[in-house]
């Protein structure tokens, strides 16, 4: 899947993600700023959240309750090796069944699992971005 989108266009993208993905597992790989945290939010809004979402950077991972199930939004950012995110029950999370969105999914590489969907965000010149899914 790959899609190209404005800001205003990220609803169309966020419904997209949801319906054709096979996994609810999702690796946002971006620079800083490229709208990894935004597409989240989007997400977790169309999920039936009543909860304004918000980036984790501090606490790691957030936790909202949708009709839909629990959504798990970690930033893993600020850690220093994967050890971090396995001593807070990582994998406890990620292997729940529940929806789990990763932004910094490169920095616990080794506990990732195979069956996630990577989503790569890319911030074009003109001020739209492309996403593309694999």
């Amino acid at each position: 899947m790959e899609y190209t989108y404005t800001l205003d266009e990220i609803s169309t993208v966020a419904a997209a993600l949801l319906e054709e993905s096979p996994s609810k597992i999702f690796l946002l790989y971006g620079e800083m700023g490229v709208g990894k945290t935004t597409l989240i939010k989007e997400i977790v809004r169309q999920l039936g959240s009543n909860y304004q979402s918000s980036s984790p950077s501090f606490s790691i991972v957030n936790e909202y309750e949708t009709p839909k199930g629990i959504v798990y939004h970690f930033d893993f950012y600020r850690i220093n090796d994967y050890q971090e995110a396995f001593d807070i029950g990582f994998e406890d999370y990620v292997y729940s069944g529940n929806y789990s969105f990763i932004e910094w999914p490169e920095k616990i590489k080794p506990l990732l699992p195979e069956n996630a969907v990577k989503v790569n965000i890319t911030l074009n010149a003109n001020g739209s971005r492309t996403l593309k899914t694999s």
